[in-house]
């Protein structure tokens, strides 16, 4: 940067000051700087391309670079999901006992080979052992179930304090499910370290402990955190990513896009959970349908406890769920259980059928229930009321916790449970008014597994506020058109239950509650507001501070710095005119004159700082003058005074700014950040603007 020489833009390919164009924490990108840096770095790298053959292959590996990084990060993001799935298995599975074969494998794995095992209990095999067996070598009695009680109690309480010390020590960004961070980073916010490697290590690890514990928690949404750390890390092996916040973050939509999307971690669910109904449904159970859709929506509740009560929360989840198989059991387990069809051979609880012979042929037909069928339910009623109780306050704790398989379950249990009584009902009633005409003796009328499933879908709906793309996965998920409808009866429903009692879905809520600058896509701005009624400085307040294009020294510049926290400064023609040329970005300023004063020769305080093309006029004995053209921003976003804020707030979504000028007859009248958008739409709502962003 001579002060003498030539103005010439900062090189793209070539940043001479290492800091420049980059943010500090907690700040939003410029996502339009961002676009325009890359747009600069790829004409350079195609220019140069035409010019010899090293050039060339630069510019073909540089094409090529975006898909190798997306293989790299599927392949990294496929081989720790799976790890997490098969580690939380086992450990599970190691709460209740050991294999003799080898303590790798886990109960399933352990009974495959065995010759030993029966139908009726399918998981019983002589090389898996309970914890009383392996200790006083007794498998039945009261002692030998207190003895597994106490063990799956002492493992419970082990994996949910490792999850948490390992949590709090090393990577605090590791709790919760990360989606709410996930969509406001990548809306173009910077928290350092929430996708680091740290964060990724201890999240794998304190995952499958989070899981095994027992706890009322599901893996499926620290997932997209896990991919987007891997995308996040793997950025940096390529120079077009890792200098460029907004291509990164292309990286990691593409990754959640693409490989862990909330889609696509419902479709992976597809294998566990996948039923086959065969019968199809009649109008009047659109009722109970809808039923499950107001029981979806009322499920939205938002725990929030602190760190201390993890194993407090572990223990009594531990203590109370032994006692029921049902709750002891995996959440993603106990949803399989609950989908599943009955047939004859089924030797589950859930088909607990007395074997009536109706003189038709039909091995599914509705059969009365029987001793196994009321314990089942009995047990599966207690389950309800605990998994809703605990699962809120669960969600929140300072461990990974995911709620897609807890919501699934409380829905899943709901769902069984109305399912079964319409059975039942329709069985006994087949001659009533209702059932008359469509549900005759021996015939299959109707299917508990599909309740279960409705079920599942609107409490997650009404916890999510999912709809459509819902819908399109449950129908995936049964591989049958005719369940649409219902499936569309009980998600919309428990939508608009859940929106009567708050608009927000879980995640929001979250966004909210920590104050993130996130512009929500689907909120509408519903008020009459002008961009004058937002920008700041408001009418009381001291005027803007702004840059000159010339004649402030370097302290003045400093000591405008100083003196405010603002994290940038709009630069005008002059204090009188106050006519619009650029925006600079504090950070950026500071760096580049704490280069210039190291760097450059003659640069004082009171040299002269240019934002001009052509350095002016100076006096003879005058210093050099610090030009600084090339890191302002020439074209910065403005807006007049009388633009209606809603569309204000539409360029925020759609370009992702951080910021927008406000001008009049372009003269500079004041500027619109996110957080002040933020800010006038809780006003607005009746909510106090200064409690609700991130500090």
């Amino acid at each position: 940067m001579n002060g003498n020489g030539p103005s010439r833009l900062v090189d793209p390919l070539e940043d001479p000051l290492p800091g420049v164009g980059t943010y500090e924490d907690f700040n939003t990108i410029d996502w339009v700087r961002e676009k325009s840096k890359d747009r600069d770095r790829h004409r350079e790298i195609t220019n140069k391309s035409r010019q010899s053959t090293v050039a060339l292959l630069h510019s073909i590996s540089d094409a090529f670079s975006g898909w190798l990084l997306m293989l790299l990060v599927g392949l990294m993001s496929g081989a720790l999901a799976g790890g997490i799935d098969i580690s939380a298995h086992w450990m599970t599975d190691v709460k209740g006992g050991l294999c003799l074969r080898g303590f790798w494998f886990n109960h399933e794995h352990c009974c495959w080979l065995s010759n030993e095992t029966t139908f009726q209990e399918r998981d019983r095999c002589p090389q898996w052992q309970s914890w009383a067996e392996l200790i006083t070598g007794k498998s039945e009695g009261p002692f030998a179930y207190i003895m597994n009680y106490l063990m799956y109690i002492f493992w419970a309480l082990m994996f949910s304090f490792l999850a948490v010390i390992l949590v709090r020590a090393f990577a605090p960004y590791a709790c919760g499910s990360g989606i709410p961070e996930i969509k406001t980073i990548l809306s173009g916010f910077i928290i350092r370290g929430y996708l680091g490697k740290w964060t990724l290590i201890i999240k794998t690890i304190t995952l499958v402990l989070a899981v095994s514990s027992g706890l009322s928690l599901g893996k499926e949404g620290p997932l997209v955190h896990v991919a987007c750390c891997c995308a996040n890390i793997l950025c940096h092996l390529f120079t077009k990513y890792r200098k460029n916040e907004a291509k990164r973050r292309e990286v990691s939509r593409g990754d959640v896009s693409y490989y862990f999307p909330l889609k696509t971690l419902w479709r992976s669910r597809l294998v566990l959970f996948y039923v086959e109904f065969h019968t199809p449904w009649h109008l009047v159970e659109l009722a109970p349908f809808i039923l499950l859709g107001i029981f979806g929506g009322k499920t939205t509740c938002l725990g929030h406890y602190p760190v201390i009560e993890v194993l407090v929360v572990a223990a009594l989840t531990a203590l109370l769920a032994y006692p029921n198989s049902y709750t002891r059991m995996s959440g993603s387990e106990l949803i399989s259980e609950l989908f599943n069809d009955c047939s004859l051979l089924d030797s589950s609880q859930l088909c607990g059928y007395k074997q009536v012979n109706t003189g038709v042929d039909n091995s599914l037909a509705d059969r009365p229930a029987g001793p196994g069928l009321y314990t089942a339910l009995w047990q599966l009623a207690l389950a309800l009321v605990f998994k809703m109780m605990i699962t809120v306050i669960t969600f929140g704790m300072k461990v990974p916790s995911g709620l897609f398989i807890p919501s699934m379950a409380v829905g899943a249990i709901a769902g069984r449970l109305l399912g079964v009584g319409m059975e039942q009902l329709a069985y006994y009633n087949h001659d009533s008014v209702i059932f008359k005409g469509w549900c005759s003796q021996g015939a299959d009328c109707i299917t508990p597994g599909l309740y279960a499933m409705v079920g599942a879908a609107a409490c997650l709906g009404g916890v999510t506020r999912m709809t459509v793309s819902l819908v399109v996965i449950m129908f995936e998920l049964t591989g049958g058109l005719e369940y649409i409808v219902p499936l569309m009866a009980a998600t919309m429903t428990s939508k608009w239950v859940a929106d009567a009692f708050g608009r927000e879905g879980i995640y929001e809520a979250h966004i909210r509650l920590n104050g993130y600058p996130f512009l929500e896509p689907k909120e509408e701005f519903e008020h009459s507001s002008l961009a004058v009624d937002v920008m700041r400085p408001r009418r009381m307040d001291p005027a803007l501070a702004v840059l000159t294009q010339e004649g402030m020294t370097v302290g003045e510049v400093e000591s405008l710095v100083e003196s405010t926290h603002f994290s940038g400064f709009p630069v005008v023609v002059s204090s009188e005119s106050q006519r619009l040329v650029g925006f600079v970005l504090r950070r950026d300023l500071l760096i580049s004159i704490d280069n210039a004063r190291k760097r450059q020769d003659g640069i004082v305080s009171a040299s002269q700082v240019v934002f001009t093309e052509h350095t002016p006029l100076l006096p003879p004995d005058a210093p050099p003058p610090l030009r600084l053209r090339c890191i302002m921003d020439l074209s910065p976003f403005t807006v007049t005074d009388h633009t209606p804020m809603d569309i204000t707030v539409d360029i925020f979504r759609k370009l992702g700014l951080r910021q927008c000028l406000v001008t009049h007859n372009g003269r500079l009248l004041g500027i619109i950040t996110k957080k002040d958008i933020l800010k006038h739409m809780a006003q607005m709502a009746n909510r106090d603007p200064d409690s609700i962003l991130f500090n």
